[in-house]
């Protein structure tokens, strides 16, 4: 497993971390045993980044992991939680008050929380699990942050973009009030390599990327008239005709893959991790995770060899300007 450092004041980091969405069962009916089995398999294979956050599963996602960090007892370890806004629009609208939404008691109260669910005395990455540009001039959630830093119950601060408007992050990078920010970038939303991954550059801001697979559709194996189970979030994610129309683009990557001769060596999740990585500013790519076999496939890629250079210049035709499947596009 390559490791990568995260930003100028993270630790060395595992390209490919382990996203924890699953655990919380979002993702269908899941058996924390499964679980369980999947982190030691992540790492024993050496992934060293797990995300989380406490609306998997109103912290069983994080109880799960906090009970592999007891068994493992391993300091080399980093483990990625968020604090979500209190109650109100997802994400915040621009009319939303930080005093309402992250208020400062409101903030100490959730990292004792998070501390309390994975049984730590400090939070190796604690993020603000969305945000709204409207409070960028008055961010004084993310100085609640810094003092809670200051007080040594977090390690790093960072926050993950809001889907709508993932560019809200640059000016604050360049305040740096952040250490770490988690993008969505993948083949389809390539926004990100616009001017985020050049201020983290800049800034010395680690760069955390999510939905690399857009909740699984770039592993090419669902068909235009899947349906997901009961309890799965995707079932609202690709509503109406979102998987007819998402894989017919898949296929138009596929043929790309097959013109470079790449298939075979890679499969189309391969591909789409590997492309998620390219870009040097990444520090790591979390994969969502939820059994032993997806551990074990999932950490293989970072020791796959580059995507040749021509595929990827193709690839980047695939950035899809969709909308927002969460605004209801």
């Amino acid at each position: 497993m390559k490791r990568r450092q995260l930003g100028a004041h993270g630790p060395a980091v595992s390209e490919i971390g382990f996203g924890g969405w699953a655990l919380g069962g979002q993702w269908g009916d899941q058996d924390d045993n499964e679980s369980i089995a999947a982190l030691h398999a992540a790492i024993d294979a050496g992934v060293n980044l797990i995300d989380t956050a406490p609306g998997y599963g109103e912290g069983r996602s994080e109880q799960v992991i906090a009970r592999v960090l007891r068994e493992r007892g391993s300091t080399d370890l980093f483990v990625a939680t968020k604090t979500p806004p209190a109650e109100g629009a997802w994400p915040p609208s621009p009319y939303c008050r930080w005093e309402d939404r992250y208020a400062a008691a409101y903030i100490r109260d959730n990292v004792h929380q998070r501390l309390t669910n994975l049984g730590v005395d400090r939070l190796d990455l604690l993020q603000l699990h969305t945000w709204t540009r409207a409070w960028n001039d008055d961010p004084q959630p993310l100085l609640v942050l810094r003092q809670l830093k200051d007080e040594g119950k977090i390690r790093l601060i960072g926050l993950c973009t809001p889907e709508q408007d993932q560019n809200c992050v640059i000016q604050l990078m360049r305040d740096g009030l952040v250490d770490v920010v988690q993008v969505i970038f993948n083949l389809f939303e390539q926004e990100a390599a616009a001017q985020i991954f050049s201020t983290a550059a800049e800034t010395g801001t680690g760069v955390i990327v999510r939905v690399p697979l857009d909740e699984g559709a770039l592993s090419g194996k669902y068909g235009p008239d899947h349906r997901f189970s009961e309890g799965d979030f995707r079932q609202a994610y690709f509503a109406g005709d979102r998987m007819a129309r998402t894989v017919a683009r898949i296929e138009a990557v596929r043929q790309d893959c097959e013109r470079h001769g790449v298939l075979g060596q890679f499969d189309m999740a391969d591909v789409a991790i590997k492309f998620a990585l390219n870009p040097p500013e990444v520090s790591t790519v979390i994969v969502g995770t939820r059994s032993v076999d997806q551990a074990t496939r999932n950490a293989r890629i970072s020791g796959l060899p580059e995507l040749p250079a021509g595929l990827l210049r193709d690839l980047r035709r695939h950035h899809w300007l969709r909308g927002v499947w969460y605004g209801g596009k």
